[in-house]
């Protein structure tokens, strides 16, 4: 079990940190992004002035595709129109059906796409299940919200530590 939630390039800062050197470096040419923490805050639906050049960045490289586990049709709708990528909503990660369905829409073999995502348990465990290249982020969080680990992230990290995983961030 810890195999399947160690990431394989933990980043020291949010989603972007993670830069077209690096996706080339690992060979990947596709990514798939989590939504909620890992490109917006929970609860907002547009995204930061930072994120848009990132996408354009990034995209150069490697074709992207927005995976959420966010019920929110209209909401992930919202935030793949703005960033003009296909989404797929309501995912149930870690299950791997509709994670698969996005690496099938790039037309490439799972281990040249990355799942990109802030949480282990659902991010990481559901990329490591299907092949695919895993990237843990740190959280994209609210700035007018005071800083904080969530109850839930802190067990996520403990468990996967206490299952073997190395959580060291990349340098």
């Amino acid at each position: 079990m810890g195999n399947l939630l160690q990431p394989d390039l933990v980043l020291p800062g949010s989603v972007l940190t993670l830069t077209p050197d690096l996706l080339q470096q690992n060979r990947l040419k596709g990514l798939v992004l989590d939504v909620d923490e890992t490109l917006v805050p929970i609860r907002m639906a547009e995204v930061s002035e930072e994120l848009l050049p990132w996408v354009a960045t990034v995209r150069q490289v490697a074709a992207l595709w927005l995976v959420s586990n966010n019920i929110s049709e209209a909401r992930i709708q919202r935030i793949a129109k703005t960033l003009d990528v296909p989404y797929i909503s309501g995912a149930a990660k870690p299950s791997r059906r509709k994670l698969r369905r996005a690496v099938e829409g790039m037309s490439l073999p799972p281990e040249q796409v990355g799942m990109v995502g802030d949480r282990l348990f659902t991010d990481v465990l559901a990329g490591n299940r299907l092949g695919m290249f895993t990237i843990l982020v740190q959280p994209m969080v609210n700035p007018d919200e005071a800083v904080r680990r969530s109850p839930l992230h802190s067990f996520e990290v403990w468990v996967s530590q206490a299952l073997g995983a190395s959580l060291a961030p990349h340098k």
